[in-house]
């Protein structure tokens, strides 16, 4: 009954032009995903981490989960991994990777679940390692979801993170164009045909400038992609609705004053984009 009202709240949100459709790009995506790909994904998270060859022993839980991409890499790292997406198509794409990879797999659970869902969380307890990567500003309620997520990290456990970075003006200008993509199919075209030749052209004009071969983004950039597609994520980022910000600062003295301790911080340098976060819960 919860299940059905959830997902009946999620389409309300979709046609209301209040919500990104993450699931439909992720499917999309799930058509290039390959082994190289995944092993980019998994050196990325070993990386953060500071993890050589395995999470054996260790309880993994991806909050949004998406693609089930990351969640896969953890679960090859020898984790047990629960996962859990607010988007019902993003729960199927991360079933369909457990059922590609992992049938059957008791240490590897999919679930349809919010992060702003308190009795859901509940039900959950602690985990060694809290990761959900672009995520939780997209809830609608960052800071609440930031302060849920909190209270999932055992005592002595990594918390793993990445928010869209604050850009003042401009943030609140991508916000528009969220908000247009998200309005309806008009305001969809309108943005793709202004943005997508945007961002190819340029990218193009730069690895000129650079003098780099154009033909070889792919390769040379795999390891920034942390195993993505270049093209998806540019409909994840027009599309990707609601859309919060914060200084890495803030986000910093938020969990600091929780208990937490930095380990790792990886920054766009002030540009759009994501800022990485790993934590050590000390107490």
């Amino acid at each position: 009954m919860e299940l059905n009202k959830s997902m009946k709240q999620h389409s309300i949100e979709i046609e209301r032009g209040e919500r990104f459709h993450f699931g439909k790009n992720w499917s999309r995506f799930l058509t290039v995903l390959n082994d190289e790909r995944i092993e980019e994904a998994k050196k990325s998270l070993q990386q953060m981490l500071d993890v050589d060859n395995t999470l054996e022993g260790k309880s993994f839980v991806d909050i949004g989960s998406g693609s089930g991409l990351f969640s896969l890499c953890a679960r090859m790292l020898g984790a047990k991994v629960y996962s859990f997406d607010y988007d019902p198509q993003s729960v199927a794409c991360t079933a369909e990777l457990r059922r590609r990879y992992f049938p059957d797999d008791s240490n590897w659970v999919v679930k349809e679940g919010s992060v702003l869902d308190m009795n859901y969380l509940a039900t959950l307890g602690q985990f060694d390692v809290v990761y959900s990567w672009g995520v939780l500003h997209h809830t609608g309620a960052m800071w609440q979801a930031l302060e849920n997520v909190s209270k999932m990290v055992r005592k002595g456990g990594h918390l793993f993170i990445a928010l869209y970075n604050y850009q003042e003006r401009k943030s609140d200008r991508w916000r528009k164009v969220k908000q247009l993509y998200c309005s309806g199919r008009i305001g969809r075209w309108a943005v793709v045909a202004v943005f997508i030749p945007y961002f190819f052209i340029g990218g193009l004009i730069i690895d000129l400038v650079r003098g780099k071969n154009p033909f070889l983004r792919y390769s040379e950039y795999k390891k920034q992609l942390r195993g993505m597609s270049r093209v998806y994520d540019w409909f994840d980022w027009l599309g990707g609705y609601p859309f919060e910000v914060a200084k890495p600062e803030d986000i910093f003295n938020f969990f600091y004053n929780k208990g937490f301790q930095l380990t790792k911080l990886k920054t766009v340098a002030g540009r759009h984009g994501c800022n990485e976060f790993v934590f050590l819960k000390s107490n």
